[in-house]
């Protein structure tokens, strides 16, 4: 990647940890986060990366939850691309970790898929080879486009074996995220290894964890990559936690940092090119079969 190429906002925007105790503006409920989906988008935002929750505020993988999302948000924001979660942070099985691949009208473009297991400050994320593999095939099978997730060097490298394996596909895209206490440091030595472990033909973006959010993502925009950023990741606008961000804050800042050093912002369009994705066809009423990546891909 070179410095002239436009940068790639992925918001984070909700995830399955925050609560409203922790910041009043976490986006829980389906209403809030398709508005603020919207300000993410009127701020510079590509890809949305989203969670469901519950009645409670708690993760939840229940299709008819994130249909309402997906459909929300593609009403609100016609051309952002579609990003779900597959964590294995909470729910365990195959069948809840790829019940939100079965939704359609509109289909998700985009599902994460964590490239091995880990632990956070408090709990695990349990991502064994198996269900690795059996998530990357069942994308496959949809037409959606693994959102690859990198906590480690080795999971870098495991990309090229499930590419033999024809799990995936290039061209990759791919969140390296560093600075979460059980896995790699927020260093740029260490994001440096990681982007040069994956295969060559991947978009990559950079994602730091907590207090880490804003050092990683300017890092990431100076080396030629792109950016992940949300209340997902980090709650706090300062590194002295003196101010609640907001999702728009963040990129409204990154839209700064990145015309300073020359680059301008992808629009989805752009975005979808950049990864291999199609125009966006996964709208309400249109079918996932018309969202599959072409065939040369």
């Amino acid at each position: 990647m070179g410095m002239t190429e436009k940068v790639i906002i992925n918001a984070a925007i909700t995830g399955m940890v925050p609560m409203k105790a922790d910041s009043p503006h976490v986006p829980i409920s389906v209403e809030e986060i398709v508005a603020d989906a919207r300000r993410c988008v009127d701020a510079g935002a590509a890809i949305l990366h989203l969670h469901a929750r519950d009645e409670m505020g708690l993760a939840t993988y229940v299709p008819e939850v994130y249909r309402g999302i997906l459909r929300g948000v593609r009403a609100a924001c016609p051309e952002v691309i579609l990003c779900v979660s597959t964590s294995g942070r909470t729910h365990k099985l195959f069948e809840q970790r790829s019940a939100v691949l079965e939704v359609t009208d509109p289909a998700p473009e985009m599902a994460s898929l964590t490239l091995g297991s880990m632990n956070f400050a408090k709990d695990a994320s349990m991502n064994a080879p198996d269900m690795i593999r059996a998530l990357g095939r069942r994308m496959l099978e949809r037409g959606i486009v693994p959102e690859l997730e990198v906590f480690e060097l080795g999971m870098a490298e495991f990309t090229h074996y499930l590419i033999k394996q024809g799990v995936l596909q290039a061209p990759l895209y791919c969140n390296v995220l560093l600075g979460n206490l059980g896995t790699l440091s927020a260093t740029r030595s260490n994001l440096e290894g990681c982007v040069r472990a994956l295969p060559k033909e991947t978009t990559w973006a950079a994602a730091g964890i907590g207090r880490f959010q804003l050092a990683m993502n300017t890092m990431a925009i100076e080396l030629g990559g792109h950016v992940r950023v949300g209340l997902e990741d980090n709650l706090w606008f300062d590194e002295g936690r003196t101010t609640l961000a907001t999702n728009a804050m963040f990129i409204e800042r990154l839209v700064q940092i990145a015309r300073r050093v020359g680059r301008e912002i992808a629009t989805a369009g752009e975005a979808r090119q950049m990864i291999g994705l199609r125009e966006p066809a996964a709208r309400i009423g249109v079918t996932s079969e018309a969202c599959k990546r072409p065939s040369a891909v």
